[in-house]
């Protein structure tokens, strides 16, 4: 038997996935670089924890992610939302606490992605999150207004700190607000050009040299605020007696990080066409965040913008993350000192802009455009990041998420026709009656989530037997995969209803799910009677039609008396 031919194209396709990865990987490290020093600013603690943690979480992620795209970077959310968090704690105390709070994020983020959790962000609504990004955005531009302008304000919260600052405009520092501008200007000017990948790290540079160049003693630099390392960190455990003070926190950011990780799965498939699993995204944002810890660094997750950096630079596969990790090494360990000498208002900028850049007013338009409770929603959520904790803001908008479902939503999916059989085999499907006819078959179909509200909502639209005797009603429940208790509490008060005017409840197209929960309940044995309840079968409407035929036969064999209904 002769061997089979190699395949000559193979090891020249392999070098071409190489060397994309290896620019891909070059362009998205470099581009990251000027984001962790801001992301880590933005959270308060040292510029070189940002780059710490991108450099080993990029990799991580990569190796134990499902995306072979997505970047594990820093985020101006889980910057914003961690140096929140930390707002308690001294300077020298948030170094160590910020690594023990990228552990526990970590922790969450693989537990949940072993428990497959992925399934459970459906219930955070789209309005919540852009709520949420867009207060983020806002607070990140109005945090920075200080270090842009030179003055400080003696409030603490963003947005009346901001109000404060343009009240009081002969207080700014000229030599920081120019600089702050200069770096604006250049990042603008580079983001019309073909080095718009690198607009930010080109403003972070000219305006940090302008500085130097002027010789303006009085803007301050990065190593006035922090003192950056001249080596790479040796791994250590972070301090784990702050964990019972840090673990609400951690939820929060780990919430955070896997609505946006999700949102990157979602949106890029893999080389081989199929999407990610967010499952194991989970995971791998999981190890990318207790990797970064191990080595002093901040939380960080899937980032949106670093993702398509890394797509449109031309990435093949995973290894162009792996490189991207490589390259922040390489950048820690040999010009680190050169990080000392970044400007702060050049930062400030640099981070004003993202800020800017990050308001995606298409999909707040779209959010607005559907309906007024989205509108509710989202506009609450943004009130409340602007006004109170993040972290407390992203519980507080998953729980208004979770109630505008189940007591809002879901309760407006619920719908309830009335099916027709026609002689000629046919269904006819229209408008539900109010009210039950006497001596003939209401046949129903149930349509919506069977949750506490929609079971509510159902039963206002169940048609009355106010004056009906001996209705014969069929609940068709085809569209049910299982129901709650309030559902099996409607069903018996219905139940009662019909019965008091002499007639018959009948429930058919039941699934295996739902019988076994009416079975538990009891409700098939002493409510309905397990003659009147119809399972579904693989024939689409034969229990359906197995219960109108014997809801006929009732009629037609019990006369009844309509003055003394059973």
């Amino acid at each position: 038997m002769n061997a089979p031919s190699a395949d000559p194209a193979a090891p020249a396709k392999s070098r071409g996935n190489l060397v994309g990865d290896l620019i891909a990987g070059i362009t998205t490290g470099v581009a990251n670089i000027p984001d962790a020093m801001a992301s880590s600013i933005l959270a308060g603690v040292n510029p070189v924890q940002g780059l710490y943690a991108v450099m080993v979480g990029s990799p991580l992620g990569a190796i134990f992610g499902s995306s072979a795209f997505m970047n594990i970077a820093a985020t101006s959310a889980l910057a914003i939302t961690a140096g929140s968090a930390l707002s308690a704690y001294g300077d020298d105390q948030r170094v160590v606490a910020i690594s023990t709070l990228a552990l526990l994020v970590g922790g969450f983020m693989v537990i949940a992605g072993l428990l497959r959790l992925g399934r459970l962000l459906r219930f955070i609504s789209n309005s919540v999150v852009i709520g949420f990004l867009t207060g983020v955005s806002i607070n990140v531009v109005l945090s920075q207004v200080g270090d842009f302008t030179g003055y400080s304000s003696a409030y603490t919260n963003k947005v009346i700190k901001t109000i404060d600052a343009f009240l009081h405009l002969d207080q700014w520092d000229p030599q920081t607000t120019a600089i702050g501008v200069l770096t604006v200007a250049v990042i603008l000017l580079v983001d019309r050009t073909r080095l718009r990948n690198f607009s930010m790290l080109f403003g972070m540079l000219i305006g940090s040299l302008a500085l130097i160049v002027l010789g303006w003693s009085g803007v301050q630099q990065v190593s006035d605020v922090a003192m950056i390392p001249r080596s790479l960190p040796l791994p250590s455990l972070p301090d784990l007696s702050l964990a019972p003070a840090l673990w609400m926190d951690a939820l929060a950011l780990a919430i955070i990080a896997l609505v946006q990780g999700a949102g990157v799965s979602k949106g890029y498939p893999n080389p081989d066409g199929a999407y990610p699993n967010s499952s194991r995204d989970f995971v791998g944002q999981g190890a990318a965040n207790v990797g970064a810890s191990l080595l002093q660094g901040m939380p960080i997750g899937g980032s949106v913008s670093s993702t398509a950096l890394n797509i449109s630079s031309g990435a093949k596969s995973r290894w162009a993350n792996i490189f991207s990790g490589l390259i922040i090494l390489a950048a820690v360990a040999l010009f680190s000192r050169a990080v000392s000498l970044v400007a702060m208002p050049a930062m400030a900028a640099l981070l004003i802009v993202a800020g800017f850049q990050s308001l995606k007013r298409d999909r707040i338009a779209d959010v607005w455009a559907t309906g007024w409770i989205p509108r509710v929603v989202m506009v609450a959520t943004l009130i409340l990041t602007l006004t109170i904790p993040l972290q407390q803001a992203v519980f507080l908008g998953v729980l208004l998420s979770i109630l505008a479902y189940f007591f809002v939503t879901a309760s407006k999916e619920v719908r309830l026709t009335r099916l027709t059989l026609n002689p000629d085999g046919s269904v006819t499907e229209g408008p539900a009656p109010a009210e039950l006819s006497g001596n003939e078959i209401t046949l129903l179909q149930i349509y919506g989530n069977m949750t506490a509200a929609g079971a509510e909502t159902l039963e206002q639209h169940l048609p009355r037997a106010l004056h009906a005797q001996r209705p014969a009603v069929i609940l068709r429940l085809r569209a049910q995969e299982g129901v709650g208790s309030s559902f099996v509490a409607v069903l018996e008060r219905y139940n009662q209803q019909v019965k008091a005017a002499g007639g018959r409840l009948m429930v058919a197209g039941v699934s295996s799910k739902t019988k076994g929960q009416l079975d538990r309940t009891h409700t098939t044995s002493d409510v309905l009677g397990a003659d009147n309840v119809y399972v579904a079968t693989d024939n689409l409407g034969s229990s359906t039609r197995a219960a109108y035929a014997a809801a006929q036969r009732w009629l037609a064999e019990t006369p009844g008396d309509p003055a003394a209904p059973e």
